[in-house]
């Protein structure tokens, strides 16, 4: 039998409900091996990870194509107990640690060492005395293994997040057995001396012959520390490499490099842009939004312009429209058109002539139960008094100026629907963004935010909105402020993009410049450059 891999994923395929996220991945891990796999969102990381270590989500949905061996031997992988049975562990991204419980009990539950009582033995082995000594022993023996030098008995809730992902692998390496361990982006949340320490700990596990998926979007931590890497792309292997063997450049070029699909035709731009014209600038910029905090930003809008924000998921894109708008807290100082916004007023930066499409259109842009008419209307007559009759004591309805402009946004904007009067929640994903920004635009505002304006919507509806924005900021010299996970769409509209990590803007884009240099920006590779000419 082949035992020269710990770990053979062969030909392993994967569909969610008819769209293909993983086409004939193969993959093979040596014991001792520490091996990245790389990519963007949406490449198919974690549908890949989530087959190996048997989670629900895959079994639940049609389970997948191909075949896993380990140490040789082909198994099925049905449950994540089966995964940890067979030796893999998983350093999950968000923390699986109960904070009520000591550090010892975290790592060893499930595991737990207990001693007979006179009860148990006439009763049941469920009324055994667990032995906090030897669970003790064994956490203490884990922690040393990574170094962390901390009390086994204290309490997990209040410790710094660094100290919970090494108390996380210090659980996986106290199971019995461990061959395989996954790390799923462990240095998203560590400072830079936790998360060298957290390398030097895998350093140390590849050296016991623990073979590592090291899952990561950082190629300067990948050069460090791997021998080699898959790298993946749109559900597809790109290549597998010897990490002594490329560069970094080339790792990013592997993972964003393709042929730009063409969202927007070509149409003559006649705008004249000022680069010291400056409608709205960020000063160092923080915003608490969980998950997605922003951290000390500078960054700069000019009048007229598409400026596009990307970056991977979690790196603080999102925080920064929802901070302007005042939905989380934020500090910094925002400048807009002469003004300073308060965004601890929430609404000022509406009132000031700021409109925003979130995100989540269905939880928050939105009234689903309410007509296409309320919603496009509803944000400018409670912020603005527009369509409104004025009677001094009272305001009123003013349906047929209301019932006017909505027919004629649903003209502009092309909303297919039966009619104002139809629930917006009947509408399609894409005519459904399209009252958002019919609903922004009311607001008649100098500044369009749109934050992953095309997110759940088929490619013909993306086109239209693409086509959308870009009429909009071409014919009436709208400034657009576009958030986007999408690379390709902010390539094919904006005249500059801004690519976030870490909260921070590492570095400023024109849609023409290379994959290489995206991909660095985008893994944070941060250089101090505004590509602007």
């Amino acid at each position: 039998m082949d035992t020269k891999y710990v770990l053979k994923m062969n030909n392993i395929s994967k569909d969610y409900f008819g769209n293909q996220v993983l086409k004939n991945i193969n993959i093979q891990i040596a014991p001792g091996e520490i091996h990245a796999l790389m990519g963007e969102n949406g490449a198919g990381k974690s549908t890949l990870m989530n087959i190996l270590f048997g989670m629900p989500v895959v079994h639940n949905t049609g389970g997948f194509d191909g075949s896993i061996e380990i140490d040789g031997v082909p198994v099925t992988i049905d449950s994540p107990q089966k995964a940890m049975e067979l030796g893999i562990g998983m350093v999950h991204q968000e923390f699986m640690l109960l904070p009520g419980f000591n550090i010892t009990e975290n790592i060893k539950i499930g595991r737990e060492i207990t001693t007979p009582t006179f009860l148990s033995r006439i009763f049941s082995k469920s009324l055994e005395k667990l032995d906090q000594k030897a669970m003790a022993k064994d956490a203490r023996k884990a922690l040393d293994t990574i170094g962390l030098n901390i009390e086994e008995y204290a309490k997990v809730k209040g410790l710094p997040v660094g100290y919970m992902q090494f108390i996380e692998i210090a659980r996986e390496i106290d199971k019995q057995g461990i061959k395989l361990l996954i790390f799923d982006e462990p240095t998203a949340v560590l400072t830079e001396s936790e998360a060298e320490r957290l390398l030097d700990t895998m350093r140390l596990l590849s050296s016991k012959g623990i073979a590592i998926v090291f899952i990561t979007h950082r190629i300067d931590e990948v050069m460090q520390v791997t021998n080699s890497m898959t790298i993946l792309r749109d559900g597809s292997l790109v290549n597998r490499v010897l990490t002594k063997e490329t560069s970094a450049a080339k790792i990013a070029e592997m993972m964003i490099g393709r042929e730009v699909e063409k969202l927007l035709d070509e149409s003559e731009d006649t705008r004249t842009l000022n680069k010291d014209d400056i409608i709205l600038k960020l000063s160092n910029f923080s915003v608490n939004m969980p998950g997605e905090k922003v951290n000390q930003l500078n960054l700069s809008i000019r009048r007229g312009e598409i400026l596009g924000i990307g970056g991977l998921a979690g790196q603080g894109k999102l925080g920064i429209p929802n901070g302007i708008m005042g939905l989380y807290e934020s500090e910094g100082t925002i400048h807009f058109d002469g003004e300073e916004i308060e965004p601890k007023v929430l609404g000022d930066a509406l009132k000031k002539g700021i409109a925003f499409v979130s995100e989540d259109r269905r939880g928050v842009g939105l009234l689903l139960n309410d007509s296409i008419e309320q919603n496009i209307i509803f944000t400018a007559m409670q912020v603005q008094n527009k369509f409104l009759y004025n009677l001094g004591i009272a305001k009123l309805y003013h349906k047929k100026a209301a019932s006017h402009h909505v027919k004629q946004m649903i003209k502009t904007l092309d909303i297919r629907c039966t009619g104002p009067e139809q629930a917006v929640g009947r509408l399609s994903g894409g005519n459904q963004q399209k009252v958002c920004i019919a609903s922004a635009l009311t607001l008649a505002p100098k500044l369009l935010i749109v934050s992953e304006p095309t997110r759940g919507i088929d490619i013909g509806a993306k086109k239209l909105v693409i086509e959308l924005l870009a009429k909009l900021n071409r014919e009436q010299g709208l400034t657009i402020l576009m958030v986007s996970s999408e690379l390709n769409e902010l390539r094919s509209i904006c005249d500059r993009i801004a690519i976030v990590s870490e909260g921070k803007v590492a570095r400023v884009l024109k849609a023409d410049d290379s994959d290489t240099d995206f991909g660095l920006a985008m893994s944070g590779v941060i250089e101090e450059v505004d590509k602007d000419e």
